[in-house]
C-alpha cells in the first residue's frame, strides 16, 4: 500500500443505459472507437495512467494537475467535433471530474477521499463539461488560459464536508485552427456548390414530395464531403418553382457550381435527370439520367441520391483539375495545392510523388489547420515509403503517423482521414485497428467511392473476398469514372474467392499491369491448368522485375488467414511448373 498526492480524472458516459437499450452493439462499437482513436491517445499524450474502466466510465491518475486538465479539455473538445454530424439521440458524450488529493495505491487500483471526490465532481459536471475542485482550479488558473467559473460549495454524497467546485468553460475555446478566421486568412478556397430544387415535370402533385426529398437528400449527402462547401437547403429552396438564370443564382449565393435536375413520372416508371454546371464559365460539366420502376419510391430516392452524390464530387474535381493544369503552383490556394498533389499521387511514379510532396507541403504551410491536407500528406509520404522512394524509411514512417495524428486532432469527422488511417494500418498488418477506422470512414461518408472500394479490399484481406468483391462493384457503380486500379482490387478479390475466370477478366481491364498483377493472373492460370497462359505472365513478371522473389512478394500482402497466402503460393508454383520457385525466388 502506497499513499501519495496525485490528480485523479473521473469520466462517465452520459445516457449510457438509454444508448445501450437503443443499439447495444453499435454503442459499444462507437465507444470502443472513441477509446482507441481519441481517449487512450489523449491520456498517453498527457502522461496519464489508466487505472480502471467500467462499462461507461474510467479512472485516470496524473502526476500533474495541468496534464489532467489538458487531457480533459482535449477529450471534450474533440468529442464535440466528433458529434457535430451525429444525431443528438445517438451522441456519445462524457462528464468529467478532476480532483487533487492524497490517493492510496494498492494492487494497480486507487482508493481514498481523493478518488471519491473526483467521482462526485464528475456527477455534477454538465454533459460534455468538466468540473474541478478548488485544489485543481488554483493550480491551473495561472498556467492555462481557461475560463474558470466558481460553482460555490457543494455537498457531495458520502463526503462529510462541503467541497468548493469550479466549472471549466469550454464555450469560448476554438474547436480547431481550421475554423473561424483561419480559413479566411489562408484562403482554402473549397469549391462552393448549390443544389437547386429538382423540378417536378410529371404534372402529378403527389410527385412533388419526391422531387423535394431527392433535392434535400442530395444536399445532405454532398455535405458529408469535406472538400466541398455546400449551400444550405434554406438558401437553395428560395428558387423553388422559379425560372432562374444560372449565373445570377450562383452569383447571389456565392457558388461556383450548380446542380439542377428534374423528376418525371411516366406510367409505372420514373425518370430523374441531373446536370452539373460550371456557373462561372456557363459550361456543362456532367449530365445523366436515371430510369427506375416505380415500385418503391423511397428506395429509388436513396439509390439515385447515392449515385448523384458519389458522381458529382468526382466530376467537379476533374473539372478543377483541368483548370489547375493552367495554373502556376505559386498562385494556388491550399485546397488547389492539395487537389493537384492528389492527381500526381495517383500516377504512382517516383518523380510524380516528389512533385506531389512539394505541393502538399505548400498546402500545409498555407493552412496548417487544414486537416484534409495533413491526411493527404500522410498518404503521399506513405506511398514513398511503400515503394522505397524515400531516403530514410523509419523517419518517413514516423512522419506519416505524425501527420495522421495532426489530421485527427484537427478534424475527426473527415472520412478521408479515417480512410487513410485504415490503409496505413493495413500496411502494418494491424487489421483490427484498420477495421475501426474503415468503419468510421464508412459511417461518415457511405457513398464515397474510395471508402467503399477500400472496404472491399479490407474484406478481401480478412478472408471474406466474396463480400469484398460486392463492395468493389458497388464502388464502381457509385463512380462510373472510377480509377483504373479498382479493376485490380476486383481481380484480387475474385482470385481469393477462387473465381479465377472472373479474376482474369477484371485484370484484363487494366491498360497495363505491373509485376504484382501479372503474378496474380499467372496464379489464376496456374490453378486453371493453362500452362501456356501462365508461362506468358510468369515471363512478364521476370521481365518487369528480374529479382522477383515469391516469399518476398507474399510478405508484402496482408492476408489474415494463412490459407489465403498458401493459395497464392500454390498458384504461382502451378504457374511456373516444377522450377517456378527456383526461377522466381
Amino acid at each position: 500500500m502506497e499513499q501519495r498526492l496525485a490528480a485523479v480524472l473521473a469520466a462517465d458516459m452520459a445516457g449510457y443505459s438509454r444508448l445501450m437499450e437503443a443499439d447495444e452493439a453499435g454503442t459499444l462499437a462507437r465507444l470502443r472507437t472513441h477509446r482507441i482513436e481519441l481517449i487512450d491517445p489523449a491520456i498517453a499524450k498527457n502522461k496519464g495512467r489508466l487505472i480502471k474502466t467500467t462499462g461507461d466510465g474510467l479512472l485516470v491518475e496524473f502526476q500533474s494537475v495541468t496534464d489532467a486538465v489538458k487531457c480533459a479539455v482535449e477529450i471534450q473538445q474533440r468529442m464535440k467535433r466528433r458529434n457535430s454530424d451525429v444525431p443528438e439521440d445517438r451522441r456519445i458524450e462524457f462528464r468529467i471530474g478532476i480532483n487533487l488529493g492524497d490517493i492510496i495505491f494498492e494492487d494497480d487500483d486507487i482508493f481514498g477521499d481523493g478518488v471519491n471526490i473526483a467521482a462526485r465532481a464528475e456527477q455534477l459536471a454538465e454533459v460534455g463539461g468538466i468540473c474541478v475542485t478548488a485544489a485543481v482550479a488554483t493550480q491551473v488558473a495561472d498556467r492555462l488560459e481557461l475560463p474558470i467559473d466558481d460553482l460555490g460549495e457543494k455537498t457531495l454524497k458520502n463526503i462529510s464536508r462541503p467541497v468548493r467546485l469550479y466549472r471549466i468553460g469550454l464555450e469560448s475555446l476554438g474547436l480547431s485552427s481550421s475554423t473561424g478566421d483561419g480559413e479566411a486568412k489562408t484562403g482554402v478556397c473549397k469549391p462552393t456548390i448549390v443544389v437547386l430544387p429538382f423540378d417536378n415535370m410529371s404534372g402529378d402533385p403527389d410527385q412533388e414530395f419526391f422531387a423535394d426529398g431527392l433535392t434535400e437528400d442530395i444536399i445532405t449527402e454532398l455535405s458529408r464531403r469535406h472538400e466541398l462547401f455546400v449551400i444550405s437547403r434554406n438558401s437553395s429552396f428560395v428558387y423553388k418553382n422559379q425560372s432562374v438564370n444560372v449565373r445570377e443564382v450562383a452569383a447571389s449565393l456565392g457558388a461556383q457550381y450548380l446542380v439542377e435536375g428534374s423528376v418525371r413520372k411516366i406510367g409505372e416508371r420514373v425518370r430523374v435527370t441531373v446536370q452539373l454546371i460550371d456557373a462561372v464559365n456557363d459550361a456543362h460539366i456532367w449530365a445523366d439520367k436515371y430510369d427506375r420502376q416505380l415500385d418503391d419510391i423511397f428506395a429509388i430516392q436513396d439509390e439515385v441520391t447515392a449515385a448523384i452524390a458519389a458522381t458529382v464530387p468526382g466530376r467537379l474535381e476533374a473539372a478543377q483539375r483541368d483548370q489547375l493544369s493552367r495554373t502556376k503552383p505559386a498562385n494556388m490556394a491550399a485546397y488547389e495545392c492539395a487537389l493537384a498533389a492528389k492527381v500526381l499521387h495517383h500516377r504512382s511514379s517516383a518523380e510524380d510523388n516528389r512533385q506531389a510532396q512539394a505541393l502538399i507541403d505548400r498546402a500545409v504551410s498555407l493552412d496548417p489547420g487544414y486537416a484534409h491536407a495533413h491526411a493527404w500528406r500522410a498518404c503521399i509520404l506513405g506511398q514513398s515509403w511503400v515503394y522505397g522512394w524515400c531516403a530514410d524509411k523509419e523517419a518517413t514512417w514516423a512522419e506519416v503517423n505524425a501527420e495522421l495524428e495532426r489530421a485527427l486532432a484537427l478534424d475527426d469527422n473527415d472520412a478521408d482521414v479515417h480512410r487513410i488511417l485504415a490503409a496505413v494500418n493495413v500496411n502494418t498488418n494491424a487489421l483490427t485497428t484498420a477495421r475501426y477506422h474503415q468503419e468510421r470512414a464508412l459511417f461518415l461518408n457511405p457513398n464515397y467511392d474510395l471508402v467503399v472500394v477500400q472496404q472491399g479490399e479490407l474484406l478481401t484481406w480478412l478472408g471474406r473476398p466474396e463480400e469484398g468483391a460486392e463492395w468493389i462493384l458497388k464502388a464502381m457503380r457509385l463512380n462510373p469514372h472510377h480509377p483504373e486500379r479498382f479493376w485490380s482490387h476486383l481481380g484480387k478479390a475474385h482470385f481469393a474467392a477462387r473465381r479465377y475466370g472472373e479474376a482474369i477478366e477484371a485484370f484484363m481491364h487494366l491498360s497495363s499491369m505491373d509485376e504484382t498483377q501479372h503474378a496474380f493472373v499467372a496464379a489464376c492460370h496456374g490453378w486453371r491448368g493453362d500452362a501456356i497462359a501462365a508461362g506468358a505472365h510468369i515471363a512478364k513478371v521476370r521481365a518487369l522485375c528480374p529479382s522477383f522473389d515469391v516469399e518476398a512478394f507474399l510478405s508484402t500482402l496482408h492476408y489474415a488467414q494463412e490459407a489465403d497466402t498458401e493459395h497464392l503460393r500454390e498458384g504461382l508454383v502451378k504457374a511456373g511448373g516444377e522450377i517456378a520457385t527456383d526461377r522466381l525466388s
